[in-house]
C-alpha cells in the first residue's frame, strides 16, 4: 500500500508540474505553471481559443526605492505554492517565497466569477522590514497569441488603435521595446484591448475607483512577441511595509472590437462617481458652453482673435466662442507662469473682452496648469524649485517644449499648496480683473509621480495628484464666485477629471497634423464610454500656415505667418471636421482669419454646415450615448495630407504625404428619449450614394425619417429587412432617425438649418 500510495503521489506531482494548475469556471480557463506560477494558458472555453502562448515569463516584478537595488521577479523565488478555492466562482491563491531577502513574501489571488469570461487579479507583498516599493508590475501577460488582422486599442486620451503593435515593440535589430502610459493621465481610462480575426480578443483593465497612479504597458521580446501588464505606482513612504492592491486587475477573452471593449468598460465606468458627478451630468457647465456652435482657436492680441471670431459669428449666424492662446505677457512655452499683464496691456485687454461680451462672444484663455519656466525671474525670486516635481534622486523633473529657444520648464507638484495658491491666484486675476470667462488649463489631464517628502504628500505615486487637482479647481471656483459662472477646460480627456472640468480638448480627430503616419489611427474610445458625461472640443485642423509668437526669437520667424495652405489639402480639412462632428465634439477652427470667409468659402461653409447640424441634433450629439457606427459600403480615396503644426512650424516647410480614407463616414447615437440617430457625412466633392440597414438599430417594425440640410427628405415605416438608401450631395451631412422599433414617438422632427 505504501508503494502504491507513493506511486499515485508521484504521478499526481508529475501531472501538476507538466500541465500546471488550472482555474476554470466553465466560461474561461487559466493554467499556471506549477513550478513558478507563470501563466501558460488563458483559454476561452466556448471556442477553445487560447489567448496566450505557453511561456515561463514571470507573472510579476517588484521595483524598490533603494538606490541601485535590483527588481525582484517571480522567477527569483525558490519556493512556490498554491491553494485552490473551488466552487461556482472558483479562485486560486499563488504564493512565492524563499527569496534572497528572506523577509519578503508575495501572494497573488485570481478568481473567476461564475458566468464571466473576465478574471479578477490582486497581489500582496509582505515584508518583515520597511522597504519602500516604487512599482509593482502585475499581472504580466507575456506572449499574447498572434492573430490575423490583429489590432490593439488603447485610450490614449480620446483613443487610438494600431495594426502594427508587434512591429512597434520588436525592432528589426532584435531590440525588445516597450510602450507605457500613465493613469490617471494620457491613459484616460483603465482598459485596453487586443482583438482581430474570428477569434476572441483580450480585454485587460483595472477597476480602481480611487484613481491611484499606475501605468499600462505593452512590451515585446525582440522577436514578434506582444505582452501586456499593469504597473502599480504606490506611495513609497519610508515606513512602508509591503504593498497590497485594493482594486482588481481584470483579464479575459471578449468578443468584438474596440467598440465592444468600450461597451464592456462603459457598463462599469458609467456607474462610477466620476461619471455621476461630472460637471455635465450635474448641470454645472455654464450655459454658454453648452450653446457654443463653433470655437475659434486663435493666438495673439485681441484684434487678431476677437475680431475674426465676431466676423465668423455674424457670417455663420451661430454662437461662436474663443479659445485664446498667446494673450499673455510671456513667451509661449518659455515664460510660464508670468502671464500677467497681457501683452497688449491690462486696460486694452479688459476693454476688448468687455466689447466682445456685448456681442455675445465668450473667451477662455490659456494658462498651463503645471509648468514654470526655469529661466524666468520668478523661478529664482519665488524659490519655485522647492515645489517642483522631483525624481527618485531628488532632482527636478525637466521638460523642454519650445523648439526655438530650447528653454527648460519644470512641472510643479500638484500636491503643494504653494503651486495651487500661485495658479489659483493668477486665474482669479484673469477672471475677476480682466473679465475672461474661464481658463484653459493646459496639460490638465496628466499626472506625475513626485518623490519630494517635503511637499506634504507621501513620495511616489498614489492619489495625491488628483487630490491636489480637485483642491485647485475648487479653490479657483471659490475665489471667482462673484463671476457667477467660471469655465475650466483642460487638455486631453480623462475619467478622473470629469467632476472638475467643463470642457476637454480632444485633438486626435486631426492626428495626421502632428504624428507620424501609419502607426496609429484615432478612434472615439472616450466618447464611446463617457460622451454623455463630458463636452469635448478641439481640432488642429487649419487652413493656414502656423502663426509665430512675436516674443520668440526673431531669427526663426517665418516671412508670411498665417498664409493660406494649398487648396489640395481641403479634403483633409473636411475629414478632420467630419470626425469631430460624427464623434460628438463641438466644432473648432484653428487660426481663423476673416479672409477665409471669401478665399476659402467652401471650407468655411462645410464646417458651418456641420455646426448647424450639430446644434439641431444636440439631443444626439451632445446628450446622447454613442452606438456602434453604421456598416455601409463607401469608396475610399487617396488624399494629400499636410503634416504641419498649427503654431510652431519651422522654416515654413509643409511635410506632405498621402493617405487612404473613406469618403462617406458615419456614427450612431441614442438620444435620452430612446430615439436613434444615424449621421452620415459625405466628405467628397462629388455626389455619393450609400445604404444602411435598419436592422442594425431597431428590432421589429418602426418608423424612420431622413433629414438633409434642406429638411426632411422622406419618412416612413421600416420592417426588419428595410434598407435605407441615400443619394448624398457633395460635402453634405445627413441624419437617418429611427424610433427604436416601437412606432412614432410623436416628437416633431427638427429641420437642420
Amino acid at each position: 500500500m505504501t508503494n502504491g500510495r507513493a506511486l499515485v503521489t508521484a504521478l499526481f506531482l508529475f501531472h501538476v508540474v507538466a500541465y500546471g494548475q488550472n482555474l476554470d469556471n466553465g466560461t474561461v480557463s487559466l493554467r499556471f505553471d506549477a513550478r513558478n506560477g507563470a501563466l501558460v494558458s488563458l483559454r476561452d472555453v466556448a471556442t477553445g481559443y487560447d489567448l496566450v502562448e505557453s511561456n515561463t515569463a514571470a507573472l510579476w516584478e517588484i521595483g524598490f526605492m533603494e538606490a541601485g537595488s535590483q527588481p525582484l521577479r517571480a522567477t527569483d523565488a525558490t519556493q512556490f505554492g498554491f491553494a485552490e478555492h473551488p466552487g461556482s466562482s472558483p479562485s486560486i491563491e499563488l504564493t512565492w517565497g524563499g527569496f534572497a531577502d528572506s523577509g519578503l513574501a508575495v501572494t497573488a489571488h485570481v478568481s473567476a466569477p461564475s458566468g464571466s469570461s473576465i478574471t479578477e487579479w490582486r497581489i500582496r507583498v509582505d515584508a518583515d522590514e520597511s522597504r519602500p516599493i516604487d512599482r509593482v508590475h502585475f499581472p504580466r501577460i507575456a506572449q499574447v497569441r498572434s492573430r490575423e488582422r490583429e489590432y490593439v486599442a488603447v485610450p490614449i486620451w480620446m483613443g487610438e488603435q494600431t495594426s502594427r503593435m508587434r512591429q512597434q515593440l520588436n525592432g528589426a535589430d532584435g531590440e525588445a521595446r516597450r510602450r507605457e502610459w500613465e493613469y490617471p493621465g494620457i491613459f484616460s481610462m483603465q482598459f485596453l484591448a487586443v482583438y482581430g480575426g474570428e477569434v476572441p480578443g483580450l480585454y485587460f483593465a483595472t477597476n480602481d475607483t480611487d484613481t491611484q497612479r499606475k501605468k499600462f504597458a505593452l512590451f515585446g521580446d525582440g522577436k514578434s512577441g506582444l505582452g501586456v501588464e499593469a504597473v502599480h505606482l504606490p506611495e513609497a513612504d519610508a515606513a512602508q511595509r509591503g504593498f497590497e492592491s485594493n482594486y482588481d486587475c481584470l483579464v479575459g477573452p471578449f468578443s468584438g472590437d474596440w467598440f465592444s471593449a468600450a461597451e464592456r468598460y462603459r457598463a462599469w465606468g458609467g456607474a462610477q462617481a466620476w461619471a455621476r458627478e461630472s460637471r455635465l451630468k450635474s448641470g454645472a457647465v455654464p450655459s454658454w458652453v453648452n450653446d457654443t456652435g463653433i470655437w475659434v482657436w486663435n493666438r495673439g492680441r485681441s484684434p487678431g482673435v476677437l475680431g475674426p471670431a465676431a466676423a465668423l459669428q455674424s457670417a455663420a449666424n451661430l454662437p461662436v466662442s474663443v479659445f485664446w492662446h498667446w494673450w499673455h505677457g510671456c513667451a509661449y512655452d518659455t515664460g510660464f507662469p508670468e502671464y500677467l499683464p497681457p501683452r497688449e496691456g491690462s486696460d486694452a485687454f479688459r476693454e476688448a473682452v468687455a466689447s466682445a461680451h456685448q456681442n455675445d462672444l465668450h473667451a477662455i484663455v490659456y494658462m498651463n496648469q503645471r509648468l514654470w519656466g526655469m529661466r524666468t525671474e520668478s523661478w529664482t525670486r519665488e524659490g519655485a524649485e522647492r515645489f517642483s516635481v522631483k525624481d527618485a534622486n531628488g532632482k527636478p523633473h525637466v521638460e523642454v517644449y519650445n523648439i526655438f529657444t530650447k528653454a527648460p520648464c519644470a512641472p510643479m507638484c500638484m500636491g503643494t499648496l504653494f503651486w495651487r495658491d500661485t495658479y489659483a491666484g493668477l486665474a482669479q486675476r484673469a477672471i475677476l480683473e480682466l473679465g475672461v470667462d474661464g481658463i484653459y488649463m493646459d496639460q490638465a489631464c496628466a499626472s506625475l509621480s513626485c518623490y519630494d517628502a517635503s511637499h506634504g504628500h507621501a513620495p511616489g505615486g498614489g492619489r495625491f495628484w488628483m487630490d491636489g487637482f480637485r483642491a485647485l479647481t475648487a479653490d479657483i471656483r471659490s475665489r471667482c464666485a462673484e463671476a457667477l459662472s467660471v469655465t475650466l477646460a483642460g487638455e486631453g480627456c480623462g475619467e478622473a477629471w470629469l467632476p472638475h472640468l467643463d470642457l476637454m480638448l480632444s485633438l486626435q480627430v486631426s492626428r495626421e497634423r502632428y504624428a507620424a503616419p501609419g502607426e496609429w489611427e484615432p478612434v472615439p474610445l472616450f466618447q464611446a464610454v463617457y460622451h454623455d458625461s463630458a463636452i469635448q472640443f478641439g481640432n488642429y485642423s487649419s487652413l493656414t500656415h502656423p502663426p509665430y509668437d512675436d516674443l520668440w526669437p526673431a531669427e526663426f520667424a517665418p516671412k508670411a505667418p498665417l498664409r493660406l495652405l494649398d487648396r489640395k489639402f481641403a479634403h483633409q480639412f473636411r475629414l478632420e471636421h467630419a470626425r469631430s462632428f460624427l464623434w460628438g465634439q463641438q466644432i473648432t477652427l484653428a487660426n481663423f482669419t476673416e479672409e477665409q470667409l471669401t478665399e476659402r468659402a467652401d471650407e468655411i461653409a462645410f464646417i458651418v454646415r456641420l455646426a448647424r447640424a450639430r446644434r439641431a441634433a444636440r439631443d444626439f450629439l451632445q446628450d446622447g450615448v454613442m452606438l456602434r457606427a453604421p456598416v455601409f459600403d463607401a469608396p475610399t480615396e487617396r488624399i494629400p495630407v499636410s503634416r504641419l503644426s498649427i503654431y510652431a512650424g519651422q522654416q515654413e516647410h509643409v511635410k506632405e504625404y498621402e493617405m487612404e480614407t473613406p469618403v462617406v463616414m458615419g456614427s450612431a447615437w441614442k438620444a435620452p428619449d430612446g430615439r436613434i440617430g444615424v449621421f452620415l457625412v459625405n466628405t467628397a466633392s462629388r455626389r455619393m450614394s450609400t445604404a444602411i440597414s435598419a436592422t442594425q438599430y431597431i428590432q421589429g417594425p418602426g418608423s424612420f425619417s431622413i433629414r438633409s440640410e434642406e429638411g426632411i427628405v422622406r419618412s416612413g415605416r421600416v420592417d426588419e429587412d428595410m434598407v435605407v438608401r441615400l443619394d448624398m450631395q457633395p460635402e453634405s451631412v445627413w441624419l437617418v432617425e429611427f424610433d427604436g422599433g416601437t412606432g412614432p414617438t410623436g416628437k416633431a422632427m427638427r429641420r437642420i438649418p
